[in-house]
């Protein structure tokens, strides 16, 4: 079975999260994928986010009722600091009779290079890329970024660039700054995320 892997730490998980996982589920040759949620760097506490069986949780809420979307806590149990190849080992080695693929946004592609033994992932799995538009700011914070490392890239057999796939521009830190000034975000949840969140008291 060949399974896409999409990382992230879901701080809440998002319908634009939503929307990209369900895209390359459908609309590419991956069976299923899965949403790898990232667990907090203990060296790195941030206030804003919440505790990883929360975020753990709230990804499942958001796929309970999708048989192709799984949320998955593979990196919980491992030491840190932990980089993606090794995650990848270790699910090659639990899953054997699965084929594993990276999902990411473009923006990620622009500083694959950078990544620990990239070298190695790129040989042994694929690579599904979804567009995204960078804010001003963000292309500031791309120091360094290699213009031609990234056209090379592009030639790469085991990279897919998904270009027709919705790409909504809504991020996790908007939503937890409107929630914190008590703005309606009912319509940027799923509905089962939106009732936790707000059962619960996240963010405020």
């Amino acid at each position: 079975m060949k399974v896409g892997l999409y990382f992230g730490t879901f701080n809440p998980i998002h319908v634009g999260h939503m929307i990209i996982a369900n895209y390359m589920a459908d609309h590419t040759d991956l069976d299923e994928v899965w949403l790898v949620v990232t667990p907090q760097n203990p060296l790195k506490l941030k206030h804003t986010l919440l505790k990883d069986s929360h975020r753990l949780a709230l990804v499942r809420e958001a796929v309970y009722d999708n048989n192709k979307l799984k949320a998955c806590d593979i990196e919980f149990g491992m030491s840190k600091p932990n980089y993606t190849s090794h995650t990848l080992v270790h699910l090659m080695e639990k899953h054997p009779e699965h084929e594993f693929s990276l999902i990411m946004g473009e923006d990620n592609l622009r500083t694959f290079h950078k990544w620990f033994n990239h070298e190695i992932i790129l040989k042994k799995h694929n690579i599904y890329v979804y567009p995204r538009v960078l804010t001003p700011q963000e292309k500031l914070d791309q120091d360094g970024y290699d213009i031609d490392r990234a056209q090379a890239l592009k030639t790469e057999k085991r990279i897919v660039f998904c270009n027709e796939a919705p790409v909504m521009k809504v991020s996790s830190s908007f939503i937890r700054k409107a929630i914190k000034s008590k703005k309606d975000v009912r319509y940027l949840l799923t509905e089962t995320v939106f009732k936790y969140v707000d059962e619960m008291n996240f963010y405020k």
